[in-house]
């Protein structure tokens, strides 16, 4: 967790910070190395084991799911203020983001479908979103200019999400089960990520 609070620290000395720096400060506190996210889950698949700690966990978050989208997507924009920039109904916004009528119901709905797709993926041997869905996300992230460090950022905020969420169940086989299923629905929208047709 010491990485977390270095990370932490560093927003609040210096909120001017870039997704890049930030990316890379904490990549290095916390001694991870950098992957390429296009390559992440060559060769791997997602095993029964990692599927029932993720079942468990989801279905003791979904009662909860519209709370804990709300809490994963500040902890993104507490992380990476400026991502709040690809959003355009933050972008000229004085609400708080906490009553933002427009962030709960999008962060519910991301959350929710992030935490379904992984549930889905062993049975479907792959991610399960609606192919038009699927494209949709692809184009929309590429279109506002989403990078690899805003999937690693956001990743880091979903892991922290679930790990609050069910502590009593947080395992680093949890969080490696939760990390492949995201990798999984990261390179799906990452296939997608070019202009819409």
């Amino acid at each position: 967790m010491k990485s977390s609070f270095l990370m932490y620290k560093l927003y609040a000395v210096s909120p001017q910070i870039n997704i890049q720096q930030h990316f890379v400060y904490h990549i290095q506190s916390s001694g991870v190395q950098k992957k390429s996210m296009a390559n992440i889950n060559e060769g791997r698949a997602f095993t029964e084991e990692q599927e029932a700690l993720v079942v468990k966990s989801w279905n003791v978050m979904k009662k909860n799911a519209g709370e804990l989208g709300l809490k994963f997507f500040l902890r993104i924009f507490e992380i990476a203020p400026s991502a709040q920039k690809l959003f355009s109904f933050l972008r000229d916004s004085n609400v708080p983001l906490e009553q933002n009528q427009k962030l709960k119901p999008h962060a519910m709905s991301v959350f929710v479908m992030t935490c379904e797709s992984a549930v889905q993926l062993r049975k479907a041997g792959k991610v399960t979103v609606r192919e038009s869905t699927l494209k949709k996300l692809g184009a929309v992230h590429f279109k506002y200019g989403v990078v690899n460090e805003h999937f690693e950022v956001t990743k880091f905020s979903l892991l922290e999400t679930i790990k609050e969420a069910v502590p009593e169940m947080w395992s680093p086989e949890m969080k490696s089960a939760w990390s492949e299923a995201y990798a999984q629905l990261v390179a799906a929208i990452k296939s997608e990520m070019k202009p819409s047709s």
